[in-house]
């Protein structure tokens, strides 16, 4: 009826996905950051994970930890599953999948690289350190997931400029693979990894400090802008 709108600057939008069951990541997923650090390419996708209790809303504010001195940033696309599933086979992946949105793999790279024996979780957990949204799109509301712009500036400054079509392993092949391990459940978040420009492998390395402001944007799914405090 259009008589039942709030205006966007009085309303707070939460995470799309809020509690998800599980936060499934994936490392190393575009040939341009594979290159960018002198990485071989994968021959099966290196998988690891984030706490829910990482999520934050898509304009919600980045909390700076006291225990990092390297925080930085990683623009992701993320497939949302809406349909339960083990052993899913690739060519009827994309059926168990709802939609997408954009994603932030705030990442604390001494934690992630150097400390806890190396384990990327820490690093990778901190709370807020999943921002997420601005919502999902459909499935069927995305011509090609794997060929969409995707880019990530810091204080208006572009340094992840990219396109899906860059994935190592699609969409489809990360559903297969994880399923092979767990069930898949309505609401579980997938992050498809990130492109080249992430500020640690940068000459000299950049990292976020409190003040910046992060947005990540992706074709046809929207952007999530979020500022470090």
């Amino acid at each position: 009826s259009g008589q039942h709108r709030v205006p966007r600057g009085a309303a707070r939008l939460l995470a799309p996905v809020g509690d998800p069951q599980k936060v499934i990541c994936v490392g190393l997923n575009y040939h341009d950051h594979c290159q960018e650090q002198a990485a071989k390419v994968p021959r099966e996708p290196l998988i690891f994970s984030k706490f829910p209790s990482a999520i934050a809303g898509p304009f919600d504010d980045i909390v700076h930890p006291q225990d990092t001195s390297e925080l930085d940033w990683e623009v992701e696309l993320a497939a949302v599953i809406g349909k339960r599933g083990r052993h899913i086979e690739e060519s009827v992946a994309l059926e168990h999948v709802l939609g997408f949105t954009v994603a932030n793999d705030v990442s604390a790279r001494d934690w992630q690289m150097r400390r806890n024996g190396r384990q990327w979780l820490l690093g990778k957990t901190f709370d807020t350190f999943c921002p997420l949204g601005p919502a999902i799109v459909t499935r069927e509301a995305v011509p090609d997931v794997h060929n969409l712009w995707i880019r990530c500036s810091v204080n208006g400054q572009r340094m992840q400029d990219s396109n899906t079509q860059h994935l190592i392993f699609g969409v489809p092949a990360l559903v297969a693979w994880v399923s092979r391990f767990v069930t898949l459940v309505p609401g579980d978040v997938l992050l498809t990894g990130t492109p080249a420009g992430v500020g640690v492998f940068r000459k000299p390395p950049v990292f976020l400090k409190p003040g910046d402001e992060v947005q990540c944007e992706i074709e046809e799914l929207g952007a999530i802008c979020n500022r470090v405090v």
